[in-house]
Formats: C-alpha cells, structure tokens, sequence
C-alpha cells in the first residue's frame, strides 16, 4: 500500500488538508503539535515514502538543481563540497544536471522548467548556456550563477577576483627580482583569461615594464597546451626568467615538460599558476599559484539560490520557449565577488613560504 499512498491518502486519514501534510512533512513550525503528532503517527503505520517533488507546499519542492558543465573539472569538486555543507543544514536537496558541448542547452533548461521538480537552479560555469540562464531568472525562476567565463548577466552572480589574484601573483614575481615575465594566456572568450591578463599588465607597468608580446603565448586551459607552450618557451633564444601561466593545468604541463628536458624550476625558470586545485601528477616542485575560493563559490551560491527560493515571488515560466520577454519587474543583480590570495610554494623560488594577500 506504501507504494500506492499520496500525501492526499495521508491528509484523508488524518482529516486536514493536504498543505498541513506538506507543511508537517517539510518540518515547517506552524502546525499544531497535535496535528503534527497525528500526521506524522499515519505517516510511520503506513510506511508512507514522499515523494520529494510533491512534499512541497504549493507546488514549492525541496529540491534544488545544480547545473554542472562537467563533473571532470578538478575544480567541481571543491564548489560541490560548499554546496553540500549548505545544504546539509537545510531540509533541501540536491538534483545535479549537466550540459555537456554536445547537448541541446535549451532542452535542457526546457526540461528543468517543465518538469517542476526543483524550486531553484545554482548553474556553475554555465559559459554559452548563461544567458539563456538569464532569462529564466528574468521570469521567476530562481537562479544563481557560479561564473568567470562570461560577463555578469541580470541573475545573482557568484564569481572570483581574477584581476586582483593576476596582479598578485606578477607582483610577487616583480618583487623577486624578475623583470622577465612571460605569459601563458587562457582562451580569449573567457572572461577571467581577459581579467588574468589585465591583472599581469597592471603589475608590469605599474613596474615601468611594457608587456612583451614575445613572452606571451596563447592557451586553452588544458595541460596540453601547457605543454606545448613549453616547448614555444624553450625554442627561444631569448627566454624569460619567469612565467605566469593563467591556470593549473597549464601550470602542471610546463612544468611536468621542464622536468622532462631537465630544465631546473625555480632556478632556470620560477612559476606561478592560477586555481590552486590539487596537482594533476607528480612534480618535484610545489606550485606557487593563486587561490580561488571554489568552497567559498559553492557556499556563497547556494546560500544566495535558497534565499531566493525562499522569497516571495511571481509564478515562473513552464518553458524556456515561453521565457522570452521578462514579466516581471527587473530587480537590481546581487554580485557577489569574492578575494584570491596568493600560495607561495617552492616553484616561484621565494623564500618564505606564506599566502600574501
């Protein structure tokens, strides 16, 4: 019978509604103790399961989506571990959905519409999907971005400090004696590749220095091309003393082909990376880089989704086809940005091994 009950099965044999069965199941404070007591007495003789979807009240569920690009970015990990202890707080839970390159993003996001299963989407990364992300939010449906890759949209917005942390991590080179200061730049269409390279370009001429365009080569985030531009690096006659690669990956593949061809870090060549994620190999020299604050992304997004999720609000579109023009009022983004700090290792050469903030 347990498989067959609904909450109005419940309501019935208890004689209230079905919103107090949805209140006293979703643990909400406002139902008489005996009421609560009664509800909750059937619920255990009959052995009855909710489902999550219908738990909510008026139609609200207790289940939030998490839209992840891939759960193989070393990064995902981190953001999902400041998800969760958010969540673990709550009585929500989590439903994760990906987009891969290869999907239809609007069949997706129609689907998470459609269905109604969540209350609320936290879209991480979500790169040529964030503005259809956006307009969603635009019709009511709570939404909150993790992102770097693209330029804040109307939805909340969690996002790192990539200026600043680029700026770090080619200052504290700078101070180090290095005048020297390559470049490996990650794919021009992401905004934090933009803001990484403004940040090394700020240190440098704030230094009286004028960026070298031959000590800047391009990338794509991947070790590979770490790797490669490796090889670029050390195919010059005139090298430099230093390189500022925009991301660990990148970081890990110059430095694992440098210890492949027995060029010496950080004495032939210092180091500093962007991310902070865990070494993707063995190297024999700790990275220096920059820190994101991924656990703190996480946390700051869900906190962020649920505090929407939680206020009042107009009824949201069903579909994304139907989520064209906004209907209802613009509200001012919430922007959150939070700081990098700098993780000094063996890589850059530095002495003392501390984070300068």
């Amino acid at each position: 019978m347990a498989d067959r009950m609904t909450i109005k099965d419940i309501a019935d044999k208890a004689g209230v509604s079905k919103a107090t069965v949805s209140r006293v199941l979703n643990h909400k404070p406002d139902v008489d103790p005996e009421t609560r007591e009664r509800v909750l007495r059937i619920v255990e003789e009959e052995g009855f399961v909710p489902s999550p979807a219908a738990t909510g009240l008026a139609g609200r569920s207790r289940l939030l989506g998490v839209l992840v690009p891939s759960l193989t970015w070393p990064l995902i990990p981190q953001i999902m571990r400041g998800i969760a202890e958010v969540v673990e707080q709550t009585n929500y839970e989590l439903v994760l959905y990906s987009i891969s390159h290869a999907q239809d993003r609007v069949a997706v996001l129609d689907r998470i519409l459609a269905t109604k299963l969540t209350s609320g989407l936290l879209a991480i990364f979500p790169g040529p999907a964030a503005q259809l992300v956006a307009t969603i939010n635009a019709q009511g449906f709570p939404v909150v971005m993790i992102d770097d890759q693209e330029q804040p949209t109307s939805a909340p917005w969690v996002g790192a400090d990539n200026r600043t942390g680029a700026y770090l991590a080619t200052r504290h080179l700078l101070d180090l004696g290095h005048r020297g200061i390559g470049i490996i730049r990650g794919p021009q269409h992401y905004l934090c590749a933009q803001e990484r390279y403004e940040g090394y370009c700020r240190a440098l001429q704030e230094a009286g220095i004028t960026p070298d365009p031959a000590f800047t080569w391009m990338g794509n985030f991947e070790v590979s091309s770490g790797r490669a531009c490796g090889d670029q690096i050390l195919a010059q006659a005139e090298r430099p003393t230093a390189v500022f690669a925009t991301n660990d990956q990148m970081a890990y593949g110059l430095l694992a082909l440098l210890q492949e061809r027995g060029v010496q870090v950080p004495e032939d060549l210092a180091i500093v990376g962007f991310d902070d994620i865990p070494p993707l190999f063995h190297t024999r020299v700790a990275l220096t880089t920059v820190r994101q604050p991924f656990y703190e992304m996480g946390q700051h997004g869900m906190q962020a989704l649920i505090e929407l999720v939680e206020a009042p609000r107009s009824a949201p579109a069903t579909s994304f086809a139907t989520a064209t023009t906004p209907r209802v009022p613009a509200r001012p983004a919430r922007r959150i940005q939070l700081a990098t700090s700098l993780s000094v290792r063996e890589s850059c050469g530095a002495q003392v091994a501390q984070p300068v903030r």
